[in-house]
């Protein structure tokens, strides 16, 4: 295993990955979990998206969407996806490469509930990713749900969470002169212990 200190230091990416994040969230102006999500489609076309990163397990990373969204129906398709998260602030990043599985039942739950009012009749009013007429159509069914749920609407059965589980995480910091920091973790399989690269900038 490659040596490594300061800010690299440690034997656990997610608590790696934690430390950096509560490190962003007093440097960043604006959403520091803002991740850069990547799904290809049927075709091996890639896509690109900013989503909210919600959680850091012990395991995986989490995020929540629409399932009739399209990033959605690219995981379902290919059980895998990747996003980077990256602090113009700190001059860090953290890239992500794993397989996916839908976060449900009492964590999606609860996360649904912590949102605003706004928020979850939004959820429910959203047709996400599919064509819109005007968006004074999508104001009306914001109305529509708000007389159907009132002031505590339930997690719709569309909407949750995704978890991504790691086979590659890389850790890169800033250096001087374009001489940049950078270690790898990676796997074959979710059950494999880490190995830890440095790689050249």
């Amino acid at each position: 295993m490659s040596t490594r200190s300061g800010i690299f230091a440690g034997d656990d990416p997610f608590a790696l990955a934690r430390t950096w994040l509560a490190e962003a969230q007093s440097a960043e102006p604006n959403d520091p979990n803002a991740i850069a999500l990547s799904t290809v489609d049927a075709e091996g076309l890639p896509n690109v998206r900013m989503v909210l990163l919600k959680d850091i397990l012990d395991d995986s990373f989490v995020f929540y969407t629409n399932y009739g969204s399209v990033k959605a129906q690219e995981i379902d398709h290919t059980g895998k996806a990747a996003f980077v998260l990256h602090w113009k602030s700190l001059r860090r990043q953290i890239r992500v490469r794993g397989v996916t599985a839908r976060a449900e039942g009492p964590e999606a739950d609860a996360y649904f509930a912590s949102r605003s009012l706004k928020s979850r009749l939004g959820a429910w009013a959203s047709r996400q990713s599919q064509p819109l007429g005007a968006r004074t159509d999508l104001m009306a069914e914001v109305a529509r749900q708000t007389l159907r749920h009132g002031t505590n609407p339930p997690r719709p059965a569309f909407w949750g969470g995704y978890r991504i589980t790691p086979l590659e995480i890389e850790f890169w910091a800033d250096g001087d002169f374009r001489l940049h920091d950078r270690f790898r973790w990676n796997r074959t399989t979710t059950s494999d212990a880490w190995t830890v690269t440095r790689l050249s900038p």
